[in-house]
């Protein structure tokens, strides 16, 4: 059973720190949703676990079953079965989207899967996801909408299988239609035996994705968790209380 340790982990970007000692549980079958106001720390948070070089980890640990994820590269996580989905996917000119996915899938796997098993698993992920067939062939994120770059993301995760997945407020730009065929994708993924750490500003993707556990995080710390009926009370009172909390910690 896959598991996710966090222990007070500390990060920090041009020496500036960002994460002042973050502890946090991911195990399979669990979603954890991570919300805050801008520049808590959350997105500072993903890209640490994900290996960006521009986040520098000062202390802490960050295991996944039980082996340290920050002694690996960023393709080591990957194939490890770490999983990013980033809030502002790049653009690559001149790679298809075909042609990405099954680079990612071969170096994941370890080994080519044949074309024509490959393209039917595409074709069933992208029609799940209410993705047209042309889209295969399109380059990568240049020219996608905010929700074509958010279902793109989606379909990485549902080819890729990862053990856990990151998900760097994936609702965001995202209208209520696209916003459901997102969820939906993220409900299948989570459905087998994974882990979610789904971070977002705002409730409404937690209607369709239902928390099992829901941290606040304030001035690069987690300063309140509970269950779902946090998000709630988070839709009523809004961050204040918890921001002077996390600023007086």
């Amino acid at each position: 059973m896959a598991t996710l340790e966090i222990r007070d982990l500390h990060v920090s970007v041009e020496d500036k720190e960002i994460l002042r000692g973050v502890d946090l549980t991911v195990k399979a079958g669990e979603t954890h949703a991570i919300m805050g106001p801008n520049g808590s720390g959350k997105s500072t948070l993903a890209y640490a676990i994900a290996g960006h070089p521009k986040y520098t980890v000062t202390g802490g640990e960050v295991l996944l079953d039980g082996e340290s994820v920050l002694d690996m590269k960023v393709d080591e996580r990957a194939r490890a079965g770490l999983f990013l989905a980033m809030q502002y996917p790049v653009e690559v000119p001149g790679v298809s989207v075909s042609n990405f996915l099954r680079t990612a899938v071969t170096a994941v796997r370890g080994e080519a899967p044949k074309l024509r098993e490959f393209s039917k698993e595409m074709r069933q992920a992208m029609a799940e996801l209410q993705i047209d067939s042309a889209f295969a062939q399109r380059n990568l994120n240049e020219g996608f909408s905010g929700g074509e770059k958010k279902r793109h993301e989606i379909l990485q995760l549902e080819m890729l299988k990862p053990k856990v997945a990151v998900l760097d407020e994936t609702d965001s730009g995202l209208d209520i239609d696209a916003l459901k065929v997102v969820s939906e994708g993220v409900n299948r993924f989570r459905a087998g035996d994974t882990g979610v750490l789904l971070i977002t500003h705002y409730t409404r993707i937690l209607r369709y994705v239902k928390p099992d556990f829901v941290h606040v995080f304030a001035a690069g710390r987690i300063v309140e968790q509970g269950g779902p009926e946090l998000a709630e009370l988070l839709e009523t009172e809004g961050y204040e209380k918890f921001t002077k909390a996390g600023a007086s910690a």
